[in-house]
């Protein structure tokens, strides 16, 4: 697998010091992570939200490693989201987006949001509860296939752009997961590599 360049990063401070965009000037290549859950604060850089439910880091059993477990009643009102900031953006520019996520056999959603080549913000919604795909001017929802167990998701960002609304991928600017299940990793690749800490394959079903 490539070395992940985010590594080799300060983190950025938070608060009023915070910068407005995260990410769009630094190095990145190979592999860039934005969610680690073995790292010191694996939630530094996002802002958790939670109603009826919980967030916790534990020891996932089938993994002998830690994990964050996002838990909660309703998909809406238990959520960690990144940029922790409504004003921040992230600058991800790397296409290929990657989650390293366990099945709970509950409802289950995440939400990507991009800048494209014309300048407008468009939004991904993958579910395990949604039927079929549908696109709107600016949104683009979509169902979500999981397998039992831990389930690598490879999103190509940049093919989904161009199909969904006809414009080019220029970067991620902020990412949202949604209650229910446990998360391993989320990370960026500029093409593509085996990834050693998934395992069963995540599928999407385009229908237009």
């Amino acid at each position: 697998m490539a070395i992940d360049s985010s590594k080799f990063l300060q983190l950025p401070p938070k608060g009023t010091d915070a910068p407005a965009v995260l990410f769009r000037n630094s190095y990145q290549t190979g592999v860039f992570s934005i969610f680690y859950a073995i790292g010191r604060h694996p939630l530094y850089l996002w802002r958790a939200q939670v109603r009826n439910g919980h967030i916790r880091r534990l020891t996932d059993e089938h993994i002998g490693s830690a994990a964050l477990e996002v838990a909660g009643n309703n998909v809406s009102t238990c959520q960690v989201t990144c940029p922790e900031q409504d004003r921040q953006t992230l600058g991800v520019k790397l296409p290929f987006l990657v989650l390293l996520v366990k099945n709970l056999n509950k409802y289950f959603a995440f939400e990507v949001e991009v800048l494209d080549d014309q300048g407008q913000k468009r939004r991904f919604k993958a579910s395990n509860f949604h039927s079929g795909t549908k696109v709107g001017p600016f949104n683009c929802s979509m169902p979500l296939q999981l397998e039992p167990g831990w389930n690598q998701v490879m999103f190509n960002l940049a093919d989904f752009t161009k199909r969904a609304f006809n414009s080019n991928y220029v970067e991620t600017t902020r990412m949202t997961i949604h209650a229910n299940c446990r998360l391993r990793r989320i990370f960026f690749m500029d093409r593509l590599y085996d990834v050693e800490d998934g395992e069963k394959q995540a599928v999407f079903f385009w229908l237009l």
